[in-house]
């Protein structure tokens, strides 16, 4: 992004391509960390040996995993607001899991981020809802479709 993004003028961009995020890499180890957090410890995400008779032929990544880099990919794409300060996580409205991601010997997932809304808020605060379409490195079509919520505070 060439100009700085700022809270004041997101009105003026809605409907607009803020950035796309740098590559992340994500390999089995990190897939299974995830799995013992969120207690989802499946062959199909951790067994790489039990992940070759299936369907995909390796293991998976976790949709959730790839949804909770939402707020990653937001701030390496460096589209932190100059004027906004202490932003919160404020939901998810629709969220897809288009396409199964592979793990094999690691995958690169990116994200390609729109804003969809700015909604002025009390103070000057401002919630601004982005359009994330995910994709891995190899995969002809986006993976993940999802439209995240976050409130920040006027600096």
């Amino acid at each position: 992004m060439s100009t700085p993004f700022l809270l004041a003028d997101a009105d003026q961009k809605i409907g607009t391509k803020l950035g796309t995020s740098p590559w992340v890499f994500i390999d089995q180890v990190q897939v299974n960390v995830f799995a013992e957090v969120t207690r989802w410890r499946t062959p199909g995400h951790c067994d790489p040996e039990h992940a070759k008779t299936t369907p995909y032929g390796g293991t998976l990544l976790h949709g959730f995993h790839a949804i909770a880099l939402l707020s990653h990919f937001y701030k390496s794409s460096q589209l932190w607001p100059e004027d906004g300060r202490n932003p919160l996580n404020y939901g998810l409205d629709r969220v897809r899991i288009l396409k199964p991601i592979i793990i094999g010997d690691g995958v690169r997932l990116r994200s390609h981020i729109s804003l969809l809304d700015a909604q002025p808020k009390q103070n000057g605060d401002m919630l601004l809802k982005t359009q994330h379409d995910i994709e891995a490195d190899g995969v002809d079509a986006f993976v993940i479709f999802a439209e995240y919520l976050t409130y920040w505070h006027a600096a």
